[in-house]
């Protein structure tokens, strides 16, 4: 006959086993069967395969009908809920745990921590630190790493840095905390020195940094932190592909974008990830070498509406129109679903090629066939090829209907085409409502002032050179009014 213990160790061989999916509720059976179901053991073990399964409700099912919950299944089930949502059922079954005078140790704070993090919640956090400090838990890896992201992710970066200072021992995992804190809170210089202080780097490191400097508009210092990476024998990952990618194409950096071009197809990268290769197809049409986007695009073995997106896009924008409407059409015709952002790329198509009632049916089409609400940008796409192709009134009349308020960009967009097509009442009304929104720029008051003048309004001209004065507002060179 077997022994108790050699079932349990049985049970959790199925447990960790690759079909416990599938044999979940089987196996909860057999330790039923062996009366098991009180077994600390097994049912710690049991939470955090559910928790890796997304299957928390069973878990916490599970919990509830325990008599006797020791610390190790504590543990369990609060690093169970850090891992899956809702975090904030880590914090209460602390708050259990201590009332069953059950007390914590190392490994209860650190996905505590986690938890705390997730919802961002401080104030418990600061509670759960000084029990750390009082219990003597501060001196453990995994808990330092959990204070510092704690008070990281929630903005606190004295705190962070407090504890950061503190550690006799700063792993590379601290370091890349740290500096991903301060880039995100907008004190990128101040990550990037600790950058430099690290003794030890990860790819995660590179990354981090590449991409706060991205992010920041240093797109030079990031390609020159790219090069240094590659010269201390880091190879990119598909992670750094998508981060330097765009920084290449900012800066014009043909050979560099080519070089990871081919690294990522040596590499096999942009077959493994589709991110990879959605980031190829943009650089090349942003450096308008529409050719090589469409050979990448047509070598992806696996693509998404990114990869549709971005191609459809960097046609629309380097002229080739015709291209760009054919590629959606084709897109539809292979049951692929089209989002906002395909239908950006495709109405700017339109808006082009000078094609109205393509863009009006692609327009109408968002919400009978797609279930799309048109948002700003897409009224923008649709003012410009109204009010280009003469249309202005009707422009007009579809900036009034529209859901949201029009923005200046909008606004803009239909004064060029009032002044193309001499539509001067139209005018009018855009310039007013462009000095509301950009109540500084010179250049509106210059232009409807030239329009009363043109209308032999000289009184409203006077009115508005008075209220230019009265604000405090200075013509920008080359610009006139008519007295």
């Amino acid at each position: 006959m077997k022994t108790a213990r050699e079932i349990e160790r049985r049970i959790l061989q199925h447990l960790h086993g690759h079909r416990s999916r599938i044999h979940l509720t089987q196996i909860h059976a057999h330790f039923l069967r062996h009366h098991l179901y009180q077994s600390n053991l097994i049912l710690s073990h049991f939470v955090s395969v559910c928790a890796s399964l997304r299957q928390m409700d069973y878990a916490h099912l599970l919990f509830l009908q325990t008599q006797h919950p020791n610390i190790l299944l504590f543990n369990s089930i609060i690093k169970a809920y850090s891992l899956s949502p809702p975090s904030h059922n880590s914090l209460h079954l602390f708050s259990h745990m201590k009332k069953r005078r059950i007390w914590p140790d190392q490994f209860t704070f650190a996905p505590l921590l986690k938890s705390c993090s997730n919802l961002c919640d401080v104030n418990f956090g600061k509670t759960v630190h000084a029990q750390v400090l009082s219990l003597g838990f501060h001196c453990f890896r995994a808990v330092r790493i959990g204070l510092v992201e704690l008070y990281v992710n929630c903005g606190k970066l004295d705190d962070a840095k407090k504890v950061f200072d503190e550690m006799r021992e700063r792993d590379v995992i601290v370091w890349n905390l740290m500096i991903s804190g301060y880039c995100k809170n907008g004190n990128v210089d101040m990550g990037y020195n600790l950058f430099k202080e690290m003794g030890e780097r990860s790819i995660v490191s590179w990354n981090t940094m590449l991409s706060c400097l991205s992010k920041s508009g240093r797109e030079g210092e990031a390609l020159k932190v790219f090069h240094e990476m590659c010269h201390n024998g880091f190879e990119p990952d598909e992670a750094t592909v998508v981060t330097i990618l765009p920084v290449c194409a900012r800066l014009g950096e043909d050979d560099v974008g080519q070089w990871i071009h081919s690294y990522a197809k040596s590499g096999k990268l942009y077959e493994k990830h589709v991110s990879v290769g959605n980031s190829l197809v943009d650089f090349y049409c942003k450096r308008g070498l529409l050719d090589a986007a469409f050979t990448v695009f047509n070598d992806m073995p696996l693509r998404n509406v990114v990869s549709w997106n971005a191609m459809i896009s960097g046609l629309a924008f380097n002229g080739r129109v015709e291209e760009g409407l054919a590629l959606f059409d084709e897109m539809i015709k292979n049951g692929l679903t089209p989002n906002e952002s395909t239908f950006v790329g495709v109405l700017t198509c339109c808006v082009h090629s000078g094609l109205i009632q393509r863009g009006k049916d692609l327009f109408s089409s968002m919400v009978s066939n797609h279930q799309i609400k048109p948002k700003l940008e897409h009224y923008g796409c649709m003012v410009d090829l109204l009010g280009r192709g003469g249309s202005v009134k009707e422009a007009y009349e579809l900036v009034l209907s529209m859901p949201m308020k029009p923005n200046a960009a909008l606004w803009g967009a239909l004064l060029s085409s009032c002044h193309n097509h001499g539509e001067m009442e139209v005018a009018e009304v855009a310039v007013k409502e462009l000095m509301i929104l950009e109540p500084r720029n010179s250049g509106h008051y210059v232009l409807l002032s030239n329009i009363y003048a043109e209308k032999g309004k000289w009184d409203e001209v006077e009115k508005i050179r008075l209220l230019m004065m009265k604000r405090n507002i200075n013509k920008s060179a080359g610009q006139s009014i008519i007295r």
